[in-house]
């Protein structure tokens, strides 16, 4: 406890000392960061991201507990419903070259307060998210070692039994924690050079695994006298899938990254495809070769692969195995741990956040006071607390970020192109940013021309067929039609989840409530398609919107209401603490606020854009943080 409470106190006089330096606008310290990452850095920094502990723990659980052997099948149609989230985080990745991810692309389609409660969710996510995998890196070496370390620290430190707190102080896991967190501070070109000596030894352990695997296949292992390929159905497919679905997770550190690639617009959607694809690969030729290696009802959770290899006598390739994965987990916690500070970065340039994280170092050019600051509180919860019950609590913020990037998608293509004459994000004029209300229908769309038809707009081929939606303002029913859609979501995933049992209505009621949902949900995507899009040739854009992007949400929300009550509980508090944040201090020093002309609503928190996206981010993003080399960049 002694160390708890000097790192609080080290943490109090760091934050002091930084406080004392210039205001950021007089500051000699810059506050952009340094575009030096290429699509192979973004592209390793994705599968680092995502092929980790997941591959050498979760793969075992779903298939022993689960899936069976069908848990290739399980992580197929996981990638699939990752795919949907990747091509939006893809396309707003290339459009906004910012650092901030999810924070941003709801901060510049919905407004101010989703955005920040959204960034303060992504915030909760890498903290636990990097001392789960750091206490999972520290068991791991531990159980290496017949479980020295852990003996030794109970013998000399001792144990307790508290709620909420591990049964021994972690410091191997606090650690190595601090540790990742001095590189990270270093620079990006130092975290990627780390990734990419982590993410190559990984990949390589990988293909190991996958060629001896297949060596060593034994195909009975798949058949009826084990239990078949599918032993637990389709509803063990699917749950294994709901499981799997979180092995994903980790491509958003490539979009919140792209401030810092070099060629953001291309190197963005094809590092996202890339480290998605690859990790679809490794998880599922793995899980392949590890059902045939040994029987799918006899594997070990806790060491899948490292057990099978050892009980088909090949001790040695289980300590090849064990390494490869202690390099994962240091690329996964490397990912979390770099991507942490920049959201936070991203939150205190806009006044949302205090200004001590916003300052960048001017050498490394990285939020160094974010690195450490964050670093320090994410290996003080390492060294307490039991990291168990939250590691569910991690999914729902994961979910509802998801949720809400592809909802940014649908509003992006119904805004309003930039006129030509607009100030792109390269001109140094002020731009005032503009708001109008919920009830003015979030003002999609601006003024109409009168030859090429405006985003929003019924298309000019469809107005003899469907004239009588040509008669509402501009926007007005794209609007409705968005919100229709996305009550007609929320309705159709309580009814597939919770399902008849649940709602207690007689079998005809339950069928006809599933058909009406059903039908307003594709009713809504028909007159969503029916209007004019905003389509930019020269960017990355998902194909066939607004059907993928509804159908990433709707699977989001059917995932989140599989989590249990006490997550939403914990949810909850969680949100209201992140509220009384942003009106306590947020909405005080936000540069939004701090821009809108006198007479202006003091609501305009509760607003949505009305300007284009890329008028919006200029007012949001200082213009000095805009690189020099890219001008008419966001044109």
């Amino acid at each position: 406890m002694a160390w708890g409470l000097s790192s609080i106190a080290s943490l109090a006089r760091l934050c002091q000392k930084l406080n004392r330096l210039k205001p950021l606008e007089d500051s000699t310290m810059d506050t952009s960061l340094r575009r030096c990452l290429s699509t192979l850095d973004l592209t390793l920094l994705g599968v680092g991201g995502m092929v980790g502990s997941g591959l050498y723990v979760l793969t075992g659980t779903v298939a022993k507990d689960m899936a069976g052997p069908a848990v290739l099948l399980s992580f197929g149609v996981a990638a699939v419903a990752s795919l949907l989230a990747a091509l939006c985080y893809a396309e707003f990745g290339a459009r906004v070259p910012r650092t901030g991810s999810a924070y941003l692309f709801t901060y510049v389609s919905m407004g101010e307060l989703w955005a920040f409660l959204i960034g303060w969710n992504v915030l909760l996510e890498y903290i636990i998210g990097g001392a789960a995998v750091a206490r999972a890196w520290s068991g791991y070496l531990d159980a290496m070692f017949s479980h020295r370390i852990r003996n030794f620290t109970e013998a000399h430190v001792g144990s307790w039994e508290m709620p909420l707190l591990a049964q021994y102080p972690d410091f191997l896991a606090a650690g190595i924690i601090l540790l990742a967190s001095a590189f990270v501070s270093c620079g990006a070109r130092v975290s990627s050079w780390l990734n990419h000596t982590f993410s190559t030894i990984s990949l390589l352990v990988i293909l190991f695994i996958i060629i001896l695997g297949f060596i060593l296949a034994q195909p009975h292992n798949w058949s009826a006298e084990e239990g078949g390929f599918a032993p637990f159905g389709f509803s063990g497919i699917m749950a294994g899938t709901a499981s799997c679905f979180y092995a994903f997770v980790g491509f958003d550190v490539i979009a919140a990254s792209s401030e810092e690639a070099q060629n953001p617009r291309r190197s963005v959607p094809v590092a996202i495809a890339i480290s998605l694809a690859l990790a679809a690969g490794a998880y599922i030729l793995v899980s392949t070769v590890l059902t045939l290696m040994v029987p799918w009802h006899s594997l070990d959770p806790d060491s899948a692969l490292a057990d099978a290899f050892y009980r088909r006598g090949y001790r040695w390739a289980g300590f090849i195995v064990a390494a490869g994965s202690i390099c994962a987990m240091n690329t996964v916690l490397l990912s979390l741990l770099f991507s942490l500070p920049r959201i936070v970065y991203a939150m205190a340039i806009d006044g949302l956040f205090f200004q001590v994280f916003a300052r960048v170092h001017p050498r490394t050019q990285v939020p160094v006071a974010g690195t450490l600051v964050f670093g320090l509180l994410t290996a003080f919860l390492a060294l307490l607390l039991d990291l168990e019950s939250l590691v569910q609590f991690l999914s729902i913020g994961t979910l509802l970020a998801y949720t809400f990037v592809a909802t940014s998608i649908i509003v992006l293509r119904y805004q309003k192109s930039s006129p030509p004459s607009s100030p792109g994000p390269a001109s140094p004029g002020p731009l005032t940013k503009q708001h109008s209300s919920f009830s003015d229908h979030l003002q999609l769309v601006g003024a109409a021309q009168a030859s090429i038809p405006e985003p929003g707009e019924l298309q000019p081929a469809l107005r003899p067929y469907l004239g009588f939606l040509d008669g509402y303002s501009p926007g007005a029913v794209v609007t409705w039609a968005l919100g229709v859609m996305l009550a007609s979501v929320i309705t159709l995933g309580c009814v597939l989840i919770f399902g008849n049992s649940a709602l207690h209505l007689p079998h005809w009621g339950y069928i006809l409530l599933l058909l009406a949902t059903s039908f307003t949900f594709l009713l809504s995507l028909l007159v969503l398609g029916a209007h004019q899009q905003q389509y930019r040739e020269d960017l990355f854009q998902i194909p066939m919107v607004p059907l993928v992007p509804a159908l990433s949400i709707l699977l989001n929300i059917c995932l989140m209401l599989k989590l249990s009550y006490l997550t939403w509980v914990r949810f909850s508090i969680w949100l209201l603490m992140g509220l009384a944040v942003y009106f306590g201090y947020g909405i005080w020093h936000s540069k939004e606020n701090q821009r809108e002309p006198p007479g202006t609503n003091a609501t305009s928190y509760m607003v949505f854009p009305r300007g284009s996206l890329e008028e919006t981010v200029q007012a949001v993003q200082p213009p000095s943080q805009v690189p020099a080399h890219e001008p008419g960049h966001m044109e």
